[in-house]
């Protein structure tokens, strides 16, 4: 904040020159000029007057700035959902990453979200609420849904290689044909889950709850690593397959 200081009266011009060379005589004059003016400027109450209305308005500002907080969130939001939704049904990105994980972040559920068929790669959504939401057909490699909530969620078709999936809620989710090789779902509660033609390759499922899977018939459980213990002759049994490589993979989806 500005505080008015009163100036002392300059040195009259004859006692401000003194001992100083000729040469320097009109900077000095110039100096001289503006020690004076600054100087009835500086008893000059308007000038204090305007010096305060210029501390207050900086708190003014500063007043509206954190009351008009809450405002700027919703518009936030809003703006985010706006790129979601008129990105629905497209491929590719279209600001969908930014979007989700700003709203995720502030603590925004995204229950019901569409997504399908969009270029997700890399998007972080832990502990995201994504209940019934549908990333059917949607390339989600590498992404982060720690303890997120897919319950009854569609992943059909889609890819999440590589994605983390520990301690999410899978309940329900239709999450068959999709591919989720090298995935990590230690922890996962899969109960109910329909898993049928799903690539589950070197997929993670330390401390995963299994036992109540819907369906798994078809799914690739080949090198499934930390599988917990009886899952593999269940699955089996169940119709699940065992193939190591992709060509072995695609052929027997061709019959």
């Amino acid at each position: 904040m500005i505080i008015h200081q009163p100036r002392d009266k300059p040195l009259s011009w004859s006692e401000k020159k003194k001992g100083i060379p000729s040469w320097c005589s009109p900077f000095l004059a110039l100096d001289w000029v503006l020690d004076w003016l600054a100087f009835l400027l500086s008893n000059w109450r308007l000038i204090e007057v305007l010096e305060y209305m210029g501390s207050l308005s900086i708190l003014v500002a500063v007043f509206f700035y954190f009351h008009d907080a809450d405002n700027r969130v919703r518009q936030r939001h809003y703006q985010a959902w706006q790129v979601i939704n008129t990105a629905q049904g497209k491929g590719g990105s279209g600001g969908r990453i930014e979007a989700l994980q700003e709203l995720n972040n502030d603590g925004v559920a995204l229950v019901g979200v569409d997504v399908s068929g969009a270029f997700l790669q890399g998007v972080h959504l832990g502990k995201a609420r994504l209940l019934r939401s549908d990333f059917s057909a949607a390339d989600v490699r590498n992404s982060d849904f720690k303890a997120a909530d897919l319950q009854d969620a569609n992943l059909h078709s889609a890819n999440f290689r590589q994605s983390a999936f520990q301690r999410a809620s899978l309940i329900g989710a239709q999450i068959d044909n999709a591919d989720l090789q090298g995935a990590d779902l230690s922890g996962a509660d899969l109960s109910g889950a329909v898993l049928d033609n799903t690539d589950l390759r070197l997929v993670k499922l330390d401390q995963a709850k299994w036992n109540n899977i819907q369906s798994i018939k078809g799914a690739n459980v080949y090198a499934i690593k930390d599988a917990p213990p009886g899952f593999l002759e269940w699955a089996m049994k169940q119709g699940a397959v065992q193939m190591q490589t992709e060509e072995q993979w695609q052929s027997r989806s061709s019959h």
